[in-house]
């Protein structure tokens, strides 16, 4: 870390946790160390069937958003920690398993959650209600906060402590957002799509225009 006066705050990526009726925050997950890339996907929602077979084409007529997807890997590392073990001592007796804990709680109900849902089960009840998760926020950086859903997600353990816990390693995480189609307008996950959405827009309005002379050409005619 540079202990010159002027260098600039490293911002780091990571999720947040909202409670999907509230909006209150229940947790933010920090990336140990921002991803070195970032791949992203977007499949536009156009009207109309197929255009394959030599078919008559259609201009694009959008149904609703862009279906939107992130990957990237991360990577979680106690090697720093174990150089003080009386100052991390989570680290020194478990490595990165909590880390790794709070990360697997993404994909995962609550112990308490399946305790409910057995409660109801053996109370006789014949409807129950799919558990439903906290919404996931992606934050990369103050301009891109959108909804998400976690769509992949796998962990490499690469290296271990005399005790078998992990010390090293890998997260591959896929995301979904999750657009007006998936949350409503009225929602506060619909609400946080459109501001991420409106702020796309602004951002592409600070893109410096080109004229038709960078193209070779006078006017389209």
């Amino acid at each position: 870390m540079s202990t010159f006066p002027n260098s600039p705050k490293l911002i780091k990526a990571g999720l947040v946790l909202v409670d999907p009726d509230t909006a209150r925050v229940l947790r933010v997950i920090s990336l140990q160390y921002n991803a070195d890339s970032l791949s992203r996907s977007l499949q536009a929602q156009a009207a109309g069937g197929g255009e394959g077979g030599g078919g008559r084409a259609e201009p694009l007529r959008f149904k609703g958003p862009a279906v939107e997807s992130y990957k990237f890997d991360a990577e979680i590392d106690a090697t720093d920690q174990l150089e003080f073990p009386d100052q991390h001592q989570a680290a020194a007796e478990l490595g990165i398993q909590p880390q790794l804990a709070l990360l697997e709680g993404l994909v995962q109900p609550a112990a308490a959650q399946l305790l409910a849902v057995d409660r109801e089960a053996a109370s006789g009840r014949l409807e129950i209600a799919p558990m439903l998760a906290p919404l996931v926020l992606l934050v990369w950086g103050p301009h891109r906060i959108v909804p998400v859903k976690v769509t992949e997600f796998s962990i490499t353990e690469e290296a271990f402590d005399q005790a078998l816990n992990p010390i090293r390693a890998k997260l591959s995480l896929g995301l979904r957002v999750l657009s007006v189609d998936d949350l409503g307008f009225s929602s506060r996950g619909g609400a946080l799509f459109m501001a991420y959405l409106q702020g796309r827009e602004r951002v592409a309005g600070r893109a410096r225009p080109a004229g038709l002379g960078t193209l070779g050409v006078e006017r389209i005619s």
